[in-house]
């Protein structure tokens, strides 16, 4: 299975630093991400999900 990346081309850190505001990704995520197994990206996609959930993102 080939996980997608959630960015949509919208590359700019918050203002804290912490995510991306296009795909609410943590610069740890971020530079993880080519490497990362199936497993962790669909972990990262699940913690953006909740994050977005609860109305924490942007």
């Amino acid at each position: 299975m080939t996980i997608q990346s959630p960015c949509i081309k919208l590359c700019q850190l918050d203002e804290s630093g912490a995510h991306c505001i296009g795909c609410l990704r943590t610069l740890d995520e971020l530079r993880r991400w080519s490497k990362a197994s199936d497993e962790e990206k669909q972990a990262i996609l699940n913690r953006i999900s909740q994050t977005e959930a609860v109305g924490i993102a942007s």
